[in-house]
């Protein structure tokens, strides 16, 4: 390739406060992408605001402005070369000078510019170039704009009322989960590239017949530099030239071609069939000699977000490629409060966890960023679906000119950067808005006022954004991709309507606090979030806690790093109501983790099985599956990928076959209640897969004081509706007289278990747990854990020890089974990481 060169500048940067100018006020940079945090750590300036209440000592950072510099020997260029600057990402209010000479202004992180500077390397040009970024303070000019912008009403939850007037991630602004720390800097990368014609963007345009059985479309491209350059298109499956096409680029530097392929092979989620992907290979030849190359990896897939009236209202799920295809995921926020540190090896950790855990969705919301490109090829590799929210979230966003300027031009580079991404499913305009606008009463007619100018002179301008900017960009550049106005949204009704589009479900925890038995009572047609807090592990809790008087559950140290409002009430009353309490600090920690995993099973259990009636919930998504920082959060998996229990009973939710069992749960907290004389139980299967599969289910009732069976155990032979829920029994018990009892089913395909479930009654505080008779064994030849227990046993939970991997966790055990736990890195029985269990005798 002769044409095209592209250097990263990433080393020899240096940064300063800017208002320091003195020679010595420079300190080195060990790499770009940075942000002033990273660099003023590593310079032992600032101590790690993740560690004790550090944060508090180093907010005067987001109040200043910072100059980033580096000095380059520029190219030499050829006849009819050129040499752009690439920013790919400046956070956020930067202005960029080249020997002094300005080069460029941006305030919006998140889009990535391109600036020629071949006219600056002209022989009279020095041989050494200077590069000089400063970072203004993000945090005083969204001061500084609201009170530009009076005719505003600036309302913005989470914090400084600035924040929707800057577009930099919101979460840096602080959130009910992570800390302020108002970064700075070359977050992403800084390129020099030289080229005489280069591919701009290349990208596909395709349809799937109904029948599968044909994909057509246009493969486009757009250049720049030379005019009259040849592009080739080829279309490769597996190193196979499945299309190729040469065509010459029009006068407007676009080139196309059709394309069709018959019998292709197509993308589908996880667990529905292949993640089949196809090279775009795009060639700029000139004068034969190839001047630029770009490949991309595509999938073909047919997406549809089926909206549909039916006797529940109206329908909200994803059909790929003719399937109907239930949702089971998380909600992911920024993997990070310092954005350089994620590395796509880390990216990959984090998505493969979802694979672990069978999930086939992550929604990324709209407080964070659009995720690199890694993060995206990542979920097309390994079948994840992504509901992807423009970054707009919990507030009334302003709609003056330059700012909606600024908001289109995001918006269209980045679903461009995007497009070819078949795990991209939805585009979300925002998250939360709606509600802002809901409580505060701001104008709002959906039905008659379809006028977008009108929008933006009303209380709630930005409307305007979401339902007719937003819209059209997507239309524009990636139309066969849905777009939903916002989450939760349901096409004009409130917010909080089960009936219809996507809800946020946070009565739970949130709200009217109600109990979170009650989750599948209160699901919608696709919960895009829901959640419950849980501690972290203790492994977690030492790496930010130094003090050892501050390891206790109330401590100021561990109240700081949990930022959700009420917290302490919140989480106490939904330990106290169901569980006994310990004040210990290792029982509380395992405690909270119990009643989160608990929430977890009622949440995913349930609207799981309603998937398979008549489509009544089309998806669930935790809020959330990450942290950004080490905390206390709704998050299943912590900071440092440590997971909660949580995530496991997830997973079983969500297995391609599973069983599940419940009975009717009386209120016992209101101090009027009477035992119940009778219960009904209910017991189903619900399965993922395509076609009918023959299974047997079996239950038993075992006494939880005795541990022996208050009656013969039942089986069923049954066929398992294809992608759908098996009702298969529903039966009324008598209680009198009968030890308190838990139901354990079994769900077994050719004589082997696959799938378990256990019932309990409630809440947990009323039974007795003395005397379980747990043994936890270590099999070496099998690289196993083997558990078992004379009598009943509630949430036993093994620490997520570094280095250590458990198949399984959170698990409850009744007697006459062997629960067996495939691990890695326990190599005796000394390796076996500290557990514990509801009741434990041993604390």
């Amino acid at each position: 390739m002769s044409g095209f060169k592209s250097l990263e500048l990433s080393q020899g940067w240096q940064f300063r406060d800017a208002s320091d100018s003195s020679p010595e006020a420079w300190r080195s940079v060990s790499n770009v992408p940075t942000v002033v945090h990273l660099d003023l750590i590593e310079q032992g300036v600032i101590p790690d605001p993740f560690i004790g209440m550090n944060e508090l000592q180093v907010q005067w950072v987001g109040e200043r402005d910072w100059i980033y510099r580096v000095e380059f020997v520029p190219p030499k260029l050829d006849a009819g070369q050129r040499c752009d600057l690439l920013f790919e990402g400046l956070d956020t209010i930067a202005t960029v000078k080249l020997n002094g000479e300005l080069i460029l202004k941006s305030d919006n992180m998140f889009i990535p510019h391109r600036v020629d500077i071949t006219k600056h390397l002209m022989p009279k040009s020095s041989s050494v170039m200077t590069l000089d970024i400063l970072f203004e303070s993000a945090l005083l000019c969204g001061r500084e704009r609201v009170k530009q912008h009076p005719e505003h009403r600036f309302i913005t939850h989470q914090t400084e009322a600035g924040r929707s007037s800057v577009r930099k991630a919101g979460y840096h602004w602080g959130w009910d989960w992570g800390p302020i720390l108002m970064t700075a800097g070359p977050w992403r990368p800084v390129r020099l590239e030289t080229y005489t014609a280069r591919v701009e963007d290349v990208w596909v345009e395709s349809e799937v017949s109904q029948d599968l059985n044909l994909c057509r479309g246009r493969l486009k491209a757009q250049v720049s530099g030379r005019s009259g350059n040849c592009v080739h298109f080829k279309i490769l499956l597996r190193n196979k030239v499945l299309f190729e096409s040469e065509v010459s680029a029009t006068g407007d530097d676009y080139a196309e071609t059709e394309f069709v392929i018959q019998n292709p092979a197509l993308w589908y989620p996880r667990g529905y069939g292949r993640q089949d992907l196809h090279e775009i290979c795009v060639k700029l030849i000139d004068n034969h000699e190839v001047q630029h190359e770009v490949s991309k990896l595509t999938g073909f897939r047919s997406v549809e977000l089926v909206q549909e009236k039916d006797q529940h209202g109206q329908s909200f799920f994803f059909r790929i490629n003719g399937i109907d295809t239930f949702a089971g995921g998380s909600c992911w926020i920024p993997g990070d409060s310092f954005l350089p540190r994620l590395t796509p090896d880390k990216y990959r950790q984090w998505l493969g966890l979802l694979l672990e855990g069978n999930q086939n969705m992550i929604r990324i919301w709209g407080g964070g960023i659009f995720e690199p490109s890694a993060f995206y090829s990542i979920c097309d590799e390994l079948g994840i679906l992504v509901w992807q929210d423009f970054m707009f979230a919990c507030a009334s966003y302003p709609t003056y000119p330059s700012f909606l300027s600024s908001i289109e031009e995001e918006a269209r580079v980045n679903v461009k950067r995007l497009r070819h991404h078949p795990s991209i499913v939805i585009y979300a305009g925002s998250n939360e808005d709606y509600q802002i606008q809901e409580k505060y009463h701001l104008d709002y007619n959906f039905e008659t006022d379809k006028d977008p100018q009108s929008w933006l002179k009303s209380t709630f301008p930005a409307r305007y954004i979401y339902e007719y900017l937003l819209p059209k960009v997507v239309e524009e550049e990636s139309p066969t991709t849905p777009y939903h106005p916002t989450s939760p949204w349901g096409g004009g009704k409130h917010s909080a309507d089960p009936t219809i589009g996507d809800i946020h479900q946070w009565n739970i925890w949130h709200g009217s606090m109600l109990p979170y038995q009650n989750f599948p009572e209160v699901g919608g047609r696709f919960v895009s979030e829901f959640g419950m807090e849980a501690f972290p592990h203790r492994a977690t809790i030492e790496q930010f806690i130094e003090d050892e008087d501050e390891m206790y559950p109330q401590s100021l140290t561990m109240d700081f790093h949990n930022k959700a409002r009420d917290h302490e009430r919140r989480l106490g009353t939904y330990i106290l109501e169901n569980f006994r309490i310990k004040s210990d600090f290792q029982a509380y920690i395992h405690l909270s983790q119990v009643v989160q995993s608990d929430a977890m099973k009622f949440a995913y259990q349930g609207w799981r099985r309603q998937w398979g009636h008549g489509r009544l919930c089309g998806g669930a998504l935790v809020w959330q599956l990450n942290d950004c920082w080490p905390t206390t959060s709704w998050a299943v998996v912590d900071y440092y990928l440590r997971k909660k229990p949580a995530f496991y009973v997830i997973s079983r939710a969500l297995e391609p076959i599973a069983v599940g069992v419940s009975r009717a749960h009386e209120e016992w907290t209101s101090g009027h209640a009477k035992p119940a004389e009778s219960t009904r139980y209910e017991l189903w299967a619900v399965t993922s897969h395509l076609k009918p599969i023959c299974a047997t289910l079996s239950l038993r009732c075992i006494s939880i004081r005795t541990g022996a069976d208050v009656q013969p155990e039942v089986s069923h032979e049954v066929v398992l509706v294809p992608n759908g829920t098996t009702e298969v029994a529903s039966e009324e018990m008598s209680l009198k007289e009968a030890d308190a009892f838990v139901l354990t089913a079994t769900l077994s395909i050719d004589g082997r278990v696959i799938s378990r479930d256990m019932d309990w009654p409630q809440p947990y505080k009323y039974l007795s747990f003395r005397d379980r008779g747990v043994e936890v064994k270590h099999l070496p030849a099998e690289n196993a854990l083997s558990i078992t227990a004379r009598k009943p046993v509630k949430g036993l939970v093994f620490e997520e020890a570094d280095g250590v991997w458990l198949q399984d966790n959170g698990i409850d055990i009744v007697p006459g089974y062997e629960h067996i736990i495939a691990v890695r890195g326990i190599h005796s029985s000394s390796d076996i990481p500290r557990w514990t269990y509801i009741g434990d005798d041993r604390l």
